[in-house]
């Protein structure tokens, strides 16, 4: 008999404890399925720079909505944000935000090869084949210990894409996403951006008043020549470091 209940018991944990793991509400149970209305104010990033030049990149939008939007979003992509199955592979997410892909395209007949650039969808097991065009000095949000170490900041989200505010944007209000960066490979580059209203992807953000490259989504780009003469600075008598134009 006590054997009986023994088990008894023991079954009853096992069955909590698999209801533990698998029960519980969905991530974006509490996003909101709704369109919420974004006027761009500005977008910003220098289309001429130099070697080791420091630089922002400055996004500020305003709730242009009678809602607060949940949870504004900024996506960095190469080249497009927009995914389709002809995107090239390199571009878009699939490689790292401030990037560009330094492997070859997959040959033709095996598009999952080794070393290639390869589209987002199709580099399950391969290796990061990212390489910085910017490294980025400090990002959006509040920087603390792991941003002053190198981390991708308060506002980064899961995707390594993108940043997140991370509270309601009331309407009305502004919010501005600065990252401050520096160049350090040279060539001709597009950096792409795109703004959400939640982070996974129910809250969407769409055009105030007309409409963007990507239709109702507000995005955007920016054509950036990087020169291989790298950036020249003095030190004045305040002890300041001044970049000479």
């Amino acid at each position: 008999m006590r054997r009986g209940a023994g088990r008894t018991i023991v079954a009853a944990v096992v069955v909590a404890s698999l209801a533990g793991c698998g029960g519980g509400a969905r991530q974006d149970a509490a996003e909101p399925a709704a369109n919420f209305p974004l006027q761009v104010l500005s977008a910003s990033f220098p289309s001429s720079q130099r070697l080791s030049e420091h630089t922002h990149l400055v996004i500020s939008v305003r709730n242009a909505g009678t809602k607060p939007i949940p949870n504004l979003t900024v996506t960095i992509c190469n080249v497009t944000c927009t995914y389709s199955p002809s995107t090239p592979p390199g571009e878009g997410t699939s490689v790292a935000a401030f990037s560009q892909c330094v492997g070859p395209a997959p040959p033709k007949g095996d598009p999952n090869a080794p070393g290639s650039c390869l589209p987002t969808a199709e580099q399950v097991g391969q290796a990061n084949l990212s390489s910085p065009i910017w490294v980025v000095d400090r990002p959006p949000g509040v920087c603390s210990y792991s941003c002053q170490q190198g981390g991708a900041g308060a506002d980064a989200t899961a995707d390594t894409n993108s940043w997140q505010r991370g509270s309601p944007l009331a309407p009305g209000a502004t919010a501005t996403f600065d990252w401050a960066v520096t160049a350090v490979a040279a060539g001709k580059f597009t950096v792409a951006w795109e703004l959400g209203a939640g982070q996974y992807g129910k809250a969407k953000a769409i055009v105030a008043n007309g409409s963007s490259p990507c239709g109702r989504t507000p995005c955007g780009t920016f054509p950036v020549t990087i020169s291989r003469a790298a950036a020249q600075s003095y030190v004045n008598d305040a002890g300041q470091i001044v970049p000479q134009k």
